[in-house]
């Protein structure tokens, strides 16, 4: 994906196995989980593009976050932040080549970040 695609939704869910259940029959997604990824299940549409990952709810996670594909977040950070966003999270890793970050907008809405390639074949 280019820098700017969104690359997928996280849905905060607190049981993997009911949401499973219920996204698959309510939309007819593919959803499986991966070596490494045992507590974020991924789903993915029919049109076998749209996708993302069934997240744990948690305290600071209760809505859906789209997921935008940048060149690099630290650069991406440094203009939110000069433009008047805010970090909620910074760059942290996923596996080795690849990273996330959160942060807030100036009306208040959450926006993941995502750089590099995640490889989710068996480790």
């Amino acid at each position: 994906m280019a820098h700017g695609d969104i690359t997928h939704v996280d849905i905060p869910v607190t049981d993997h196995q009911r949401a499973t259940d219920f996204y698959g029959s309510v939309f007819g997604w593919k959803i499986e989980t991966y070596p490494g990824f045992e507590d974020y299940p991924m789903w993915r549409a029919p049109n076998e593009v749209s996708g993302g990952g069934l997240a744990p709810r948690s305290a600071d996670f209760t809505q859906p976050r789209s997921t935008v594909e940048v060149d690099s977040i630290d650069e991406t950070l440094a203009t939110v932040t000069a433009l008047g966003g805010t970090v909620i999270a910074p760059r942290s890793p996923i596996t080795e080549t690849s990273w996330w970050a959160v942060f807030r907008d100036l009306d208040g809405n959450e926006i993941g970040l995502y750089e590099g390639v995640t490889d989710t074949s068996a480790t």
